[in-house]
């Protein structure tokens, strides 16, 4: 009895199958050796593995050795975040891009006004020594101006403390300063009897934003939201595609979509505010981006765009995608080319390109990893230049839409 008693022990493999049959003795120490193993066994799971343990869907790039995690459960992947991998630097490029262009918009829509008044041929400083009232009594001799009393009666409410504060454009105040006052008020004579000294600085603050009258912002926020998307949805991506062949085939297509909607959007500045003016123009340039971005994402969701062997092919549709623009900046040089703030533009659109263009061989090319395998797996490979490259990229270009802003709040169509 004994001897098979021993021999069924024997062909019980697991702890808790010898502790339920009695052959081990001591619950206690049954059960410290099961915790003991479990934990073992975490820790042992849950090491970064080297290139050739990966299963396929993970084999992106032969020239990084690693310090890979492979089919971590998502706990662990979420964590993994403020651990150190290949992928750590993936992550947070982006994701520090995406605050920083989060804090842009936030900052954008709190100022919305982003004309330099100092560029008016010092305007404020001839509002603060002007007398309002002596600067009205020209305005009966201007054609086509409202009436004061209505526009008083209007304006009190809001600005009890001024007894007269019209509603001027930006057109009939320059009229205004050039009309009523070529002279009187020159920068050699600011003495003159008619400067109120005792103007304070909060009227002419109350004055200045009447001085011209912003356009609308939806195509900068446009492309603000589809920076933060892109970065936003690279970032998750590289962080979460360990998790699954599931859930990687799920983030790369959220990760291509991503770029499509930041190169479409990133035309929506350039073109709406250089034709806003021409609406064709404007329509059929807007118009052809937004498929062509479209075809692009759709394009993207196709299983076999995903597999190294494309690499090229996502570069090239990409970078096309990204050349298309240069047809409506041909176009705005042609009409505008005499003013600065199309050249100015045009030189930050260039730099934007070149930062796209130095990315897209980067990541084509994976150098530097390919002239020295293993030895950039942590810092310094290709996917990590090419996600600081689109990050230069995205902020020249919110420079230019800046100025953009600035230069139709000033001039209109």
């Amino acid at each position: 009895m004994m001897a098979s008693g021993r021999q069924n022990c024997d062909n019980l493999t697991s702890f808790s199958e010898k502790s339920e049959q009695g052959c081990l003795e001591g619950g206690n120490q049954v059960r410290y050796k099961e915790g003991k193993g479990k934990r073992l066994w975490k820790k042992v799971k849950y090491q970064l593995v080297e290139y050739h343990s990966l299963p396929g869907y993970l084999r992106d790039n032969e020239f990084i050795l690693g310090h890979y995690r492979s089919e971590w459960p998502l706990k662990q992947t979420f964590l993994s975040i403020f651990t150190i991998h290949n992928e750590t630097l993936n992550v947070w490029t982006h994701l520090i891009g995406f605050f920083l262009f989060l804090s842009l918009t936030i900052y954008t829509m709190k100022v919305p006004e982003v004309v330099d008044l100092q560029s008016l041929h010092h305007l404020p400083e001839v509002l603060k020594k002007t007398d309002l009232h002596e600067l009205l009594t020209c305005l009966p001799s201007m054609p086509n101006m409202p009436d004061l009393r209505r526009l008083q009666d209007e304006y009190k409410p809001s600005f009890p403390s001024m007894d007269v504060l019209p509603s001027l454009s930006s057109w009939y105040i320059l009229e205004l300063l050039t009309n009523c006052l070529p002279e009187r008020f020159s920068h050699s004579n600011h003495s003159d009897a008619c400067v109120l000294r005792s103007m304070k600085e909060d009227m002419v603050n109350m004055i200045a934003p009447l001085m011209f009258r912003p356009i609308t912002r939806w195509p900068f926020f446009a492309f603000l939201g589809g920076a933060m998307f892109c970065l936003l949805a690279s970032s998750t991506c590289h962080l979460l595609s360990c998790h699954s062949e599931r859930l990687s085939y799920i983030m790369l297509r959220l990760d291509y979509t991503g770029i499509a909607a930041l190169i479409s959007t990133s035309f929506y500045p350039p073109v709406y505010y250089s034709f806003m003016c021409k609406p064709f123009f404007c329509n059929l340039y807007l118009g052809f981006i937004t498929v062509l971005g479209i075809a692009t994402a759709m394009v993207s969701l196709l299983p076999v765009f995903q597999t190294p062997g494309f690499r090229s092919i996502r570069a090239s549709l990409f970078f096309g995608m990204g050349m298309s623009g240069v047809a409506p900046i041909l176009h705005k040089l042609i009409l505008f080319g005499n003013q600065p703030e199309a050249l100015h533009t045009t030189g930050y659109e260039i730099l934007m390109g070149v930062f796209y263009g130095i990315g897209a061989v980067v990541y084509v090319t994976r150098i530097p990893e390919r002239w020295n395998p293993g030895k950039f797996d942590i810092a310094g490979h290709s996917h990590q230049l090419f996600h600081i490259l689109v990050v230069a990229g995205a902020y020249t270009h919110y420079q230019a839409g800046l100025i953009y802003l600035r230069w139709r709040d000033l001039v209109g169509c």
